[in-house]
């Protein structure tokens, strides 16, 4: 797969393009084969699909990909069928996947900003980024991105999970949490450990970052290790957490999100050095 991002297409471009059409949070997908594939259509589309929030993404494999919401799910042709977002989540290729979350979050942008913040104008697309401007007050409009730190805590050969009260009740995940104004990744990181399990960190290591379209955050993930505390949960958002062995863990996420790598990369780390830190 080959993608390459883009504001706006070339003057020849191919008549068949990549749909990426949205209906709430739901992707259009053809289901006539064994497996799900993108809408592969004219770029002209049938008049029976009503699009609004229209945005070029780019080019996939030297086709233009397009992104858009239908107004509804009338008249939709047999061989399709809407598939939600979350369900596609580690049950794609990665890259496609990050593909239909760009799309995605892009879709939920444009929808949220038609008219301008500050004046209340119409908005307009910019062509040469992924922006918007305000005729009247020139406002400039960026996609929303909302940063987050994600971490994986480590104490004598463990690594922290918890529950979220939002989750799946048997799912443990590693903690993460929204970056407040005025804060560094680091000050976010101590301070999101320290609310939601009580325990204070040291030795915070970066180690990857991913896009998280639901809806619009850029996740950070470090690592670090168990400086002093016991664990006492908040009890609102965290409902349960303890230190779990490499081989002894509970259910944890999907192999496409961030938490499982981390997760995936102590079992690893645990492994080769023999169960030590």
């Amino acid at each position: 797969m080959n993608f390459i991002p883009a504001t706006q297409p070339s003057a020849d471009s191919q008549s068949l393009v990549y749909w990426f059409l949205f209906y709430e949070e739901q992707l259009l997908m053809e289901t006539g084969t064994s497996d799900p594939r993108l809408v592969l259509l004219d770029k002209n589309l049938p008049v029976n699909f009503k699009v609004t929030s229209l945005q070029y993404l780019g080019s996939l494999d030297d086709k233009p990909c397009y992104t858009a919401l239908l107004s509804g799910t009338a008249n939709i042709p047999k061989n399709m069928s809407f598939i939600r977002v979350r369900d596609l989540y580690d049950k794609f290729p990665e890259d496609l996947f990050w593909l239909i979350g760009r799309a995605f979050h892009i879709t939920v942008w444009d929808r949220r900003t038609l008219y301008c913040g500050s004046c209340g104008a119409p908005t307009e697309n910019m062509t040469r980024v992924r922006a918007k401007v305000c005729p009247k007050c020139r406002q400039l409009i960026f996609p929303r991105i909302s940063p987050a730190i994600i971490v994986a805590i480590f104490r004598e050969g463990k690594i922290l999970l918890a529950r979220n009260r939002n989750l799946p009740a048997d799912l443990f995940t590693v903690i993460a949490g929204f970056v407040e104004p005025g804060e560094t990744l680091e000050e976010c990181l101590q301070r999101e450990v320290r609310e939601e399990v009580g325990i204070a960190v040291k030795n915070i290591r970066y180690f990857s970052s991913q896009p998280w379209p639901f809806p619009d955050s850029l996740m950070v993930a470090f690592t670090a290790e168990y400086a002093g505390g016991d664990i006492q949960v908040d009890g609102e958002e965290i409902i349960e957490a303890d230190w779990f062995s490499a081989d002894n863990l509970p259910k944890v996420p999907g192999k496409v999100s961030v938490a499982r790598k981390l997760i995936d990369w102590y079992q690893d780390q645990y492994r080769t050095c023999g169960g030590k830190e």
